[in-house]
């Protein structure tokens, strides 16, 4: 058997390049940042980037296609999944406030291979962002001019019938992306007083929807004359919900920010709360007036809202639901042709991308050819991709970026070293938390009653239940939404499955319940772990459940792809892989013990505490 020693070791070391943590020496020697943002302030970043293209285009598609009236629902079930993401991430934010990417909280907690996909997975966020805004944008323009770019086009180009693409080329989408490229790449950006000033239009109009969309209401519109309120049911309502997911994801720009706010554990997670309960209103209250205007089978769902200001007469009103619409997502735009690149730069300086778009212009001080590639690949999805799909294949990316937030919450939270001792050394909780029990363990109280549990390593219990939740609740969703339908099963094997997850999902829980947990009293913790990020789970996967079988292709060849660009070139060139010494690997503890108990006794390597239990420099 002398044969398998080689093997067994390099599959361990190759396990462990997988999950080695970035360093948190480099950030921590920065200069912060002045922290002059106030808890309104962070309101209004927030409300700034949810209400855009989701705003003026989801209400009117969701309402046409998947829910009928029915979708102020769909926006209800929305903002409580990204209320519980918003809670993940705002623990994330408070914890590392100098670095507000998931991309990097991700690097952090729960290693390289994650994070690399959870970087991939924001990039296909920003991309997809982009070219929805920009078909919103052009739907809007097309509507003041009484859809004639609409007519010209189908008139000289046809119209095609390929599913996922739009019936025609949005020549007009694409080049606003590439125009706003070029204006990103000179370095120029949108001055701040002009950012506040678009938003405070785009609240104007929001507000002047909302109350002439009531003085116009029609409750006959949502009678059953008309198709009733949910014509589409229960799985409409759920696949509206899980497409209305991508109108809350500007909450990360508060965690993003709260380097600079003043306090950030007391103004971040409210900031947050109260910012997505506002969008929340705001999009339920629109969807209402909406769908009480003019019945929801005559919508336009690329201009929904000047469409039933048209359909009722108002033609002035129209006009200025058109211009609160463009000035909301130019800022958008722009927002993400100038975060893209940076995420791209930040993950080539990793060496996890390729090093071209590691370099910045000397003069402009911006990733030019990062802009460039991805901005003329936003603009060939814009160009081509059907405004639908692209919000369904945004909304998927948005909810695998919160499970997999929740998941690195319950990673964090379990850890066995405090990250927030490396953060800061002169924090006094690392002394307060040495004489605790160490995270990770089983509770000193449960031991006389869990004595199974009490013999394993630290951690090791822990990594095992969040594997096993991680499982069932794929499989208590899976029976859920297919149960009856695609898996064919009969009444009481559906209801013997649905009882084995559900009991295998409270098992897992109860279990990671069940050891000790990191209590940090300086930073904004999620309430209820591992509840709270469990459900979040859960919740999460169940809605993109709802989502087509094509937006799950879409989304599986674009990881598909970030896996070949990791395993080909970002392992290797990894600046972690670079500093790396032989026996000295940046693992997470947890994992590091899992892949331990899989190896024979007699190969176990030492134990080595100071290497295993948090990030190393090496």
């Amino acid at each position: 058997m002398a044969w398998e020693l080689p093997s067994t070791a390099s599959l361990v070391r190759f396990c462990q390049k997988l999950n080695r943590l970035k360093s948190l020496e480099e950030p921590t020697k920065e200069t912060p940042l002045q922290r002059h943002l106030t808890t309104l302030d962070l309101i209004l970043l927030g409300v700034g980037g949810m209400v855009g293209s989701g705003f003026y285009v989801l209400t009117g598609s969701v309402a046409k296609e998947m829910a009928g009236p029915a979708v102020l629902v769909s926006f209800s079930i929305a903002a409580v999944a990204s209320l519980l993401a918003a809670l993940c991430n705002a623990e994330f934010g408070a914890w590392m406030p100098h670095a507000g990417s998931a991309y990097v909280f991700t690097y952090v907690s729960m290693g390289e291979l994650c994070a690399f996909l959870i970087g991939w997975n924001i990039l296909l966020q920003y991309l997809i962002s982009g070219a929805a805004v920009t078909c919103a944008w052009s739907s809007y323009l097309d509507a003041i001019f009484s859809h004639r770019i609409h007519s010209f086009t189908m008139a000289h180009v046809g119209i095609w019938q390929v599913p996922f693409l739009a019936q025609y080329p949005d020549f007009l989408a694409a080049g606003m992306v590439l125009l706003a490229s070029a204006f990103v790449s000179c370095g120029a950006r949108v001055p701040s007083w002009l950012n506040h000033m678009l938003l405070l239009i785009n609240l104007l109009v929001i507000l002047f929807i909302i109350i002439l969309g009531f003085v116009l209401a029609r409750p006959h519109n949502w009678s059953a004359d008309e198709g009733g309120f949910a014509p589409f049911g229960f799985s409409g309502v759920m696949a509206g919900a899980a497409t209305c997911c991508y109108a809350f994801m500007g909450f990360e720009d508060i965690a993003a920010s709260s380097e600079e706010a003043q306090n950030p554990k007391r103004a971040v997670p409210m900031a947050i709360t109260i910012s997505l309960g506002l969008v929340a209103g705001a999009y339920i209250l629109a969807s209402t007036v909406l769908t009480l205007m003019v019945p929801w089978h005559s919508l336009d769902p690329g201009s929904a809202l000047t469409d039933a200001f048209f359909q009722r007469g108002y033609s002035w009103a129209g006009f200025i639901v058109t211009a609160g619409a463009i000035s909301a997502m130019n800022t958008i735009l722009l927002s993400d042709i100038f975060s893209l690149p940076r995420l791209v730069h930040v993950m080539a300086t990793d060496g996890l991308f390729f090093q071209v778009f590691a370099h910045v212009h000397p003069q402009t001080q911006v990733p030019v050819v990062g802009i460039l590639v991805f901005g003329v690949l936003m603009a060939f999805l814009a160009l081509l991709l059907d405004l639908q799909g692209l919000f369904q294949l945004l909304s998927i990316s948005v909810l695998l970026a919160y499970t997999f937030q929740a998941t690195g919450i319950i990673v964090l939270r379990f850890h066995k070293s405090p990250p927030a001792n490396s953060l800061d050394p002169g924090s006094p909780v690392g002394t307060e938390q040495a004489s605790a029990p160490e995270p990770g363990q089983l509770r000193p109280a449960l031991r006389p009653y869990l004595e199974c549990l009490g013999g394993c390593r630290p951690g090791a219990a822990v990594a095992w239940a969040l594997s096993v939740l991680l499982a069932s609740a794929i499989t208590l969703d899976c029976v859920l939404v297919f149960g009856k339908s695609a898996l064919h099963l009969p009444p009481w094997g559906h209801t013997l499955l649905l009882l084995l997850s559900s009991v295998v999902f409270l098992l897992s829980l109860l279990v990671l319940g069940a050891h000790q947990q990191q209590h940090r009293e300086d930073t904004f913790q999620v309430p209820m772990v591992p509840l709270t990020p469990a459900l979040s789970i859960l919740l999460n996967v169940f809605l993109m459940l709802q989502l087509s079988s094509l937006t799950w292709l879409c989304l599986c060849i674009w990881l598909l792809i970030g896996l070949v660009v990791y395993f080909g070139y970002g392992i290797w060139h990894s600046k972690e892989n670079r500093q790396e010494q032989p026996g000295l690997t940046a693992t997470r503890g947890s994992l590091e013990e899992t892949v331990q108990t899989l190896q024979p006794l007699s190969q176990a390597p030492a134990q080595d505490p100071g290497n295993t239990e948090q990030p190393t420099s090496s």
